[in-house]
C-alpha cells in the first residue's frame, strides 16, 4: 500500500511539473523532472558528500533536494532557493532537519544567506534555465554566485542550452563539461570551480 502511494506520489509530481511548465515555459526548463541519472552525475560533479553548505537553485518538485540530502553530510546544511509557489510547497513537505527551503529569486542569493546566517557555500547547483530568462537577470545571478561561493567551491549547472558558459566564463573561467543523454531531454551539466572572482565593470 505505501509503495503505491509512493509511486502516486511521482506521478502527481510529475503532472504538476508539466502543468507548470506550460504555465511557465521560460521559468522551467524541462517538461519532467530530472532523471537519477542527471541527479547522480550532478551530486558528484559538485562533490556534494564533502560539502558543509549546499545551495540549490531551482528545486522544482524536490527530487534534485532529496538526491543532495541523501548524500549531504549529517551536519551540512542544504538553502533550496524555488521561485514557483507550486513547486516551493513540494520542497516543503520534505522532512529534513538539515534542509532550509526558500521561495525566491536566485538573484537575492547573497540576501537569502545572511537571512539564514549561512556561511559561503561549498556548492551551488542550478536546475534554473539561464537561456530562457532576460540576459541581464542571467548576469546578475551569475555575478551573486561568483561573489557568494567559498573559495575552491563548486558551481554546477545542468542545462538543455550552452547559454550558461557564454555568462560564466567570463565571471569564472573555463569550465569542465559533461553530457547526461539518459534525461529527458538530454542535459548537458556544467562545472566551474571558484579560483578568483572577476567582477564586472
Amino acid at each position: 500500500m505505501a509503495n503505491g502511494l509512493r509511486l502516486a506520489g511521482k506521478k502527481d509530481e510529475k503532472i504538476i511539473f508539466f502543468q507548470q511548465f506550460l504555465k511557465h515555459p521560460l521559468q522551467i526548463g524541462s517538461v519532467i523532472p530530472s532523471s537519477p541519472y542527471l541527479e547522480r552525475r550532478v551530486l558528484d560533479m559538485a562533490e556534494v558528500r564533502t560539502c558543509k553548505t549546499v545551495v540549490e537553485l531551482g528545486s522544482g518538485t524536490g527530487g534534485t533536494t532529496k538526491a543532495i540530502l541523501s548524500c549531504l553530510p549529517r551536519d551540512a546544511k542544504l538553502l533550496s532557493i524555488e521561485i514557483n509557489p507550486q513547486f516551493h510547497s513540494f520542497v516543503k513537505t520534505i522532512d529534513d532537519p538539515r534542509l532550509i527551503a526558500h521561495l525566491g529569486s536566485a538573484a537575492d542569493l547573497g540576501k537569502i544567506l545572511a537571512q539564514y546566517n549561512l556561511p559561503n557555500p561549498d556548492a551551488i547547483i542550478s536546475g534554473i534555465p539561464f537561456s530562457t530568462m532576460p540576459e541581464e537577470l542571467g548576469k546578475r545571478i551569475i555575478q551573486e554566485i561568483a561573489r557568494c561561493l567559498a573559495h575552491g567551491g563548486r558551481f554546477v549547472a545542468y542545462q538543455f542550452s550552452s547559454k550558461v558558459s557564454h555568462l560564466c566564463n567570463p565571471v569564472l573561467g573555463p569550465c569542465k563539461k559533461s553530457m547526461e543523454i539518459l534525461n529527458i531531454p538530454p542535459m548537458r551539466v556544467y562545472r566551474w570551480e571558484k579560483n578568483g572572482f572577476k567582477p564586472q565593470t
